[in-house]
């Protein structure tokens, strides 16, 4: 399910029993999309099975799976199709399209090429925990977390997720331990592993990585005094999780480390087990990993001010919603754990 992460806060006064859930999402099944349309989002079942539950309740967490089907047709494609048909119309009428019938053009074109687009199908996995208050996704593109936030808003009547934002900003943190002169001094729980990014934040906007190279040194301590801040760093929770940390407050490229999953038992138990142990494990990265950022951000505070914020702070009740990352999620469509 999670090989990225992105972490919402819920307000208040949602909590709805599994039912209620169920029969909020019945009406936004997943269906194709139709021959002109080039864009269809509905919910799936996250076991797999056809006419199954749409939410599953397992060790007191909730687990949803959103489908996104998509036809795109090249633009260069639709332009020629368009300008064939305005030439027509200049070699039959003698007049050249105004603006408004070239765009009605261009959409006509559009609709008569659909039918031939192939469609692409991508998967989010949702996990709400209602204890904690938090809703997360593994899908980490922009337009992808739009498309999942503005679903479960349209969903479920009453239901408002912030960014999960914490006293100090990660990038902060991530400045600090990777400046220590001591590895003591790193979170508890929490170790710094072999991969990171720097960049600077002047007009050049200069860039250096380190991959599969050790972090606890001179050259790395000299680049954050010129003046590059880390944007993303490798880290490993109790040596059972590994997982790279943006300026964000992202999770990417996230690992669960051999014998975390060696009791996960039959195939029939497969799905129960591994969400009940894989959310299980994220929940102590988690707060392993806000403990360590100083806590969660109250309404109204400020967060640390060195680096970026982990996040801005509007309350998403519909369409519109703007996340903070850009990347491409990775492993969409894999099993739960």
């Amino acid at each position: 399910m999670f090989k990225n992460l992105t972490l919402y806060r819920i307000a208040p006064g949602w909590s709805p029993t599994p039912d209620a859930m169920e029969k909020a999402l019945d009406g936004a099944r997943f269906v194709p999309c139709t021959a002109t349309q080039d864009k269809s989002v509905g919910w799936v079942e996250p076991r797999g099975e056809a006419h199954g539950p749409l939410v599953e309740a397992v060790a007191g967490q909730r687990i949803l799976k959103l489908q996104i089907e998509t036809k795109a047709v090249p633009g260069a494609v639709v332009r020629r199709k368009a300008q064939e048909a305005a030439d027509h119309i200049e070699a039959t009428t003698g007049r050249k399209p105004g603006k408004k019938e070239t765009k009605g053009l261009r959409e006509d074109a559009l609709l008569a090429l659909l039918p031939q687009a192939f469609a692409r199908q991508q998967s989010a996995w949702i996990w709400i925990d209602p204890e904690r208050g938090w809703l997360a996704t593994d899908a980490s593109s922009q337009g992808k977390l739009d498309d999942i936030v503005t679903a479960l808003v349209r969903a479920f009547d009453g239901l408002a997720v912030t960014l999960f934002n914490t006293q100090v900003t990660p990038q902060a943190a991530m400045t600090q331990w990777l400046s220590v002169t001591d590895t003591e001094q790193w979170p508890e729980g929490l170790a710094v592993e072999r991969d990171c990014e720097l960049r600077s934040s002047d007009e050049e906007r200069s860039v250096v990585r380190f991959t599969r190279h050790h972090l606890f040194n001179d050259e790395v301590r000299r680049h954050i005094s010129e003046g590059k801040l880390p944007t993303r760093l490798a880290l490993n929770w109790e040596g059972r999780v590994s997982f790279v940390l943006t300026e964000s407050m992202a999770l990417k490229k996230i690992q669960f480390l051999e014998g975390v999953f060696d009791d996960a038992g039959s195939e029939e138990q497969t799905f129960d087990t591994n969400v009940a142990i894989g959310t299980g494990e994220l929940r102590g990265v988690l707060d392993a990993l806000i403990a360590a950022l100083g806590g969660e951000l109250q309404p109204g505070q400020v967060p640390g001010h060195e680096g970026s914020a982990s996040g801005a702070g509007t309350v998403t009740t519909g369409a519109g919603f703007a996340a903070a990352s850009t990347a491409t999620a990775a492993g969409d469509g894999d099993a739960p754990f």
